[in-house]
C-alpha cells in the first residue's frame, strides 16, 4: 500500500506538472514560493504607493481652495482661471503629442467641447469667481455637495428610481448648506457674498452634469487625454471673456506672489494630484478613492485658517459635518441602488 501511495502520488506529480508546467519537488515549490513573496510584496509596495497618492490627492485638493484664494487677491477670477488652464492645458496637450497619440477624431470633439464648457469654463470658472468673493472653506463645502445636484438631474432625466435613502441625504445635505450660512447671516446681506455663494452652487451644478455626461458616454470618447484639450479650449475662451467684459490686467503687472499661486495650482493641483488620482484610482476600490470628496473640505477649512486666518467657528464645523454627511449617505444609497439593479439583471 504505501508503494501503490508512492508511485499514485508521483504519476499525479507528474500529470499536473505536464498540464500545469509547475514544478512540484522541493527545489521547484520553494521557487515557487519565493516567487509568491516577491508577488505579494510587490503588490504591497503598489498599494501603499496608492495610498500614498490618495492621501496627495486629499491634501493638495483641499489646500489648492486657498491657493485659488490667493492667486484671485490681485488678479481678477476669470483671466487667471484661463491663464492657469491655458498652462496646464499646453502640459497636458504637448505630453500625448510627444508620446505619439493621434489628435482627437471628429466624433470625439463633441464630448470634448461640451465638457469644456461644463467643466472649466462654467464648473472651474464660477468656482474661482466666488472663491473670491466667499471663503475658501464655504467654496469647497458647496463644490462637495455635488453629488445631491446629480440626484436631481437623474430625478428630472427620469429611468430609474432614486431610492428613498438618496433624499434623506438631500435635505441632510442642504441643512447642512443653510447651517453654515446661518453662521455667515452678516455676509448673507452683503451681494457679493450672496453672490458668491450663488456661483458656489451652479458649479458644482454643472460639474454634476459634467459627471452626469461622461459616465452616460465616457465610451466615445477618451476622458483622460481629453483633459488638456478641454482645458486649453476653455482657457482661451476665458480669457477672451474677460478680455471683451474689461475684467483684466496687463500680464507685466502679475505680481510674482500670484504667479506662485498660479504655479502652484497648475504643476501640483492640475498636474501632480490629477495623475496621483489616476494611479490611485486604478489600484484601490473606487468608493475608497471618492472619499477626497469628504476630506477636501475639511483640509480647506484648516488650511484656510492657518494660512490665510479665515475664521473656523463651531456652526461651520457642524455644518460641514451634516453637508459631508448628507453626501455620504446620497453616495452610499446610490451605490446600493446600482448593485442592486446590477444583481437583478
Amino acid at each position: 500500500m504505501p508503494y501503490t501511495t508512492s508511485c499514485h502520488s508521483s504519476a499525479t506529480q507528474g500529470n499536473l506538472r505536464q498540464k500545469t508546467n509547475v514544478d512540484l519537488t522541493p527545489l521547484g515549490m520553494n521557487k515557487l514560493k519565493s516567487r509568491s513573496f516577491v508577488a505579494l510584496n510587490s503588490t504591497m509596495t503598489s498599494n501603499k504607493k496608492a495610498y500614498l497618492a490618495l492621501l496627495v490627492v486629499c491634501f493638495v485638493w483641499g489646500v489648492s481652495w486657498v491657493g485659488t484664494k490667493e492667486a484671485v487677491k490681485y488678479m481678477p477670477p476669470i483671466q487667471m482661471v484661463g491663464v492657469r488652464q491655458i498652462i496646464a492645458g499646453l502640459c497636458y496637450v504637448l505630453f500625448f503629442v510627444f508620446k505619439g497619440a493621434a489628435l482627437p477624431k471628429k466624433k470625439e470633439w463633441y464630448p470634448i467641447l461640451l465638457l469644456s464648457l461644463l467643466n472649466f469654463m462654467i464648473s472651474n470658472g464660477l468656482a474661482t469667481w466666488g472663491v473670491k468673493l466667499t471663503t475658501a472653506g464655504v467654496s469647497a463645502i458647496l463644490g462637495a455637495i455635488f453629488p445631491l445636484w446629480l440626484v436631481l438631474i437623474l430625478t428630472i432625466k427620469g429611468g430609474n428610481k432614486i431610492p428613498l435613502l438618496a433624499w434623506a441625504g438631500i435635505v441632510i445635505g442642504f441643512g447642512g448648506v443653510c447651517i453654515i450660512f446661518y453662521d455667515h447671516l452678516k455676509e448673507l446681506f452683503d451681494p457679493d457674498f450672496q453672490f458668491g455663494v450663488l456661483l458656489g452652487l451652479l458649479a458644482a451644478l454643472a460639474w454634476a452634469f459634467g459627471t452626469f455626461y461622461t459616465k452616460e458616454y465616457a465610451s466615445d470618447f477618451d476622458p483622460y487625454q481629453s483633459i488638456g484639450w478641454q482645458m486649453l479650449i476653455s482657457g482661451i475662451t476665458l480669457n477672451i471673456i474677460a478680455k471683451l467684459t474689461g475684467n483684466v490686467i496687463p500680464i507685466a503687472d502679475v505680481k510674482l506672489y500670484t504667479w506662485a499661486a498660479i504655479g502652484f495650482l497648475v504643476v501640483v493641483s492640475s498636474i501632480i494630484a490629477f495623475i496621483a488620482y489616476l494611479y490611485a484610482l486604478q489600484r484601490l476600490p473606487t468608493g475608497l478613492v471618492s472619499t477626497y470628496a469628504y476630506i477636501n473640505p475639511i483640509i480647506a477649512v484648516i488650511s484656510g485658517s492657518l494660512f490665510i486666518r479665515e475664521r473656523i467657528t463651531l456652526l461651520l464645523i457642524i455644518g460641514a459635518i451634516v453637508t459631508l454627511t448628507g453626501v455620504y449617505i446620497v453616495n452610499t444609497a446610490l451605490r446600493r441602488h446600482r448593485e442592486k439593479m446590477t444583481n437583478t439583471t
